[in-house]
């Protein structure tokens, strides 16, 4: 079928944009590769007919040269170039070391990864660190600089790459200028409104960290939420 015949909904670029990249087939990722068909044949159908070169299907790319790819009638040197590309990427990306996941057990790990990056900060940077349901930190989100009840704080604000991402659990981490950690008012206040808002999405607040100058508060240890 040409792509441009196709309901919109089915399109692979419109696929992709509206369900994410997982929810193509290998086909639509290669038609998108492909871009626009050639010598009378739909990239989806140019795509189909590459994966049908060999028994091995999209393995064979692995090896293939563009001259091999170039023998189908719609497949030029730049499409093939394009193609081998891409697919090289992703043997680059799979051969690189997955970084060490850092797991939070208790506060202590927390202070000890950000101590040295906040408690020389000039001005309050509040954080939220996205954990998933082994502990792990899967995420790091800054998101405000300045007053800690400023609009950035907003439940939406504070939530949203939480949500995104699926996060199970957050925690906060925000440092205090001054160098001293003693919670505020503010402080408390705040983190009361967030750890509510967060029982409502079904995304619990373990714990909101002060950073000072080489000393540091949990919240959650000292009974403040």
């Amino acid at each position: 079928m040409n792509i441009k015949s196709m309901p919109a909904s089915e399109k692979p670029r419109e696929k992709l944009l509206r369900d994410g990249k997982e929810s193509l087939s290998t086909t639509e990722i290669l038609a998108i590769l492909i871009g626009s068909g050639s010598g009378g044949k739909s990239a989806l159908e140019l795509a189909s007919e590459v994966l049908s070169m060999d028994s091995e299907g999209i393995r064979f790319l692995a090896q293939c040269r563009p001259e091999e790819l170039c023998r189908l009638k719609g497949i030029g040197r730049a499409k093939a170039c394009e193609i081998l590309a891409a697919v090289e990427l992703g043997k680059r990306i799979a051969a690189v070391p997955r970084q060490e996941i850092l797991r939070i057990e208790r506060s202590a790990d927390v202070a000890d990864i950000f101590m040295e990056k906040m408690r020389y900060y000039r001005k309050e940077h509040f954080l939220c660190l996205l954990i998933n349901v082994k502990g792990e930190i899967i995420g790091e989100v800054e998101v405000s600089v300045g007053d800690l009840c400023s609009s950035a704080t907003h439940p939406r604000e504070v939530f949203v790459d939480a949500v995104r991402r699926s996060a199970g659990s957050v925690i906060f981490i925000h440092n205090h200028p001054s160098g001293d950690p003693q919670p505020s008012a503010a402080d408390i206040e705040t983190t009361k409104r967030l750890t509510e808002a967060g029982e409502l999405l079904g995304i619990p607040v373990l714990d909101h960290i002060i950073i000072g100058d080489g000393r540091y508060v949990s919240m959650r240890a000292r009974g403040m939420m």
